[in-house]
């Protein structure tokens, strides 16, 4: 049987699951602008649709710094609580009106304390505002289970610190660790200290790796880090020939190791040329499991249905695909494993189950 294709509609009402999610990249154009004049900062544009394509455009650069940059106006309204909580619940909020059932948000407590607040505080408020808007979405039948990710940031010197920070909060919806920021000239091993004491505390971590930066990145994220997942990881690409996986590649593939990929983001930052070309759909192919995620919704002008709806339009994506990829980001989720076995089985696959094949 020809497996079953999905329109625009549908997409949006497909479960879907996002690891792969920062916090300051997704708000809402709106939102930037109240927050902004409330706290006194200036913006490129104060209208709220001129406010998303200047960010859309300005991300359009083709250069991974450039990209990163644009997050100045976004930060400069998350240092306070009022910011932090209004944001963490309409993240929640807009997933949840997407369809999305299960997401990782990350974010650097690090770059949230000019405003007097001290890196336990914000992981409390983000905390808080997390809750209210899954108290919300679960209210009007569309829950969302939302865990967080803290990022140290790899061109500075405490990841440490925000390592001691996930272990404090895992009990209290932290569910894991990430190094963020320009990949190159700061390796994942600069933070090696962080990732020993995750490992020694039993707490999963996740590296950017493969993105700005190649094959060594991602070795250096697994072989000496320990990763359990890879940040993009599109770079995988330069260890493949006519098919044929070299030992790195090979490793990655056989041992299950997610790949965050993230395809429109990819094209703005240069990693990858075109939706119909982006790696993610020969690693798929290839049996690598490969995840579906968004990076930054505000700044890519995207969400998951977006993401979705390009890669069936431009790269030939079926619903059974789109399974596919669902599936691989709850079982690489860095919950309990009882957890991702009931939002597969309850959640998702019945989602699933009108629109697939029965051979899928």
């Amino acid at each position: 049987m020809t497996p079953t294709r999905v329109d625009d509609a549908t997409l949006r009402r497909l479960p879907k699951a996002v690891l792969h999610d920062h916090l300051d990249g997704g708000l809402r154009p709106a939102t930037v602008v109240e927050l902004a004049e409330a706290v006194g900062h200036t913006l490129p544009t104060t209208d709220p649709d001129g406010l998303a394509a200047w960010y859309y455009e300005a991300a359009n650069s083709g250069d991974l710094v450039r990209y990163i940059a644009t997050f100045e106006h976004t930060l400069a309204v998350l240092q306070n609580r009022e910011g932090l909580l209004r944001t963490a619940e309409e993240y929640v909020l807009d997933l949840a009106a997407d369809g999305v059932v299960y997401a990782e948000v990350r974010y650097a407590p690090e770059l949230m304390l000019t405003g007097g607040l001290a890196l336990p505080e914000v992981v409390e408020t983000v905390q808080q505002g997390l809750a209210a808007g899954m108290a919300k979405a679960a209210a009007m039948g569309t829950p969302v289970r939302v865990g967080t990710l803290l990022c140290g940031m790899r061109m500075f010197d405490r990841s440490r610190e925000i390592a001691d920070l996930a272990v404090a909060f895992r009990d209290a919806g932290v569910v894991g660790f990430d190094i963020a920021g320009a990949e190159d000239g700061f390796p994942p091993a600069d933070h090696l200290a962080a990732f020993e004491h995750l490992r020694h505390e039993s707490v999963p971590f996740t590296i950017h790796a493969g993105e700005a930066h190649g094959l060594p990145s991602i070795h250096q994220a697994l072989q000496v880090c320990g990763a359990q997942r890879i940040g993009h990881g599109v770079r995988i690409m330069d260890d493949i020939v006519d098919g044929k996986l070299g030992r790195l590649a090979g490793w990655v593939r056989d041992r299950r190791i997610a790949l965050e990929m993230c395809p429109t983001s990819n094209l703005q930052t240069g990693a990858a040329t075109s939706i119909a070309g982006h790696p993610i759909t020969v690693l798929k192919d290839l049996g690598f499991r490969v995840t579906l995620n968004t990076d930054n919704r505000l700044v890519s002008g995207t969400t998951m249905s977006r993401e979705m709806s390009l890669l069936v339009d431009e790269a030939g994506w079926t619903v059974d695909d789109l399974r596919t990829v669902t599936v691989n980001a709850v079982k690489s989720a860095f919950i309990p494993f009882d957890e991702r076995r009931a939002l597969i089985e309850d959640v998702v696959l019945p989602g699933y189950a009108r629109w697939t094949s029965p051979a899928a």
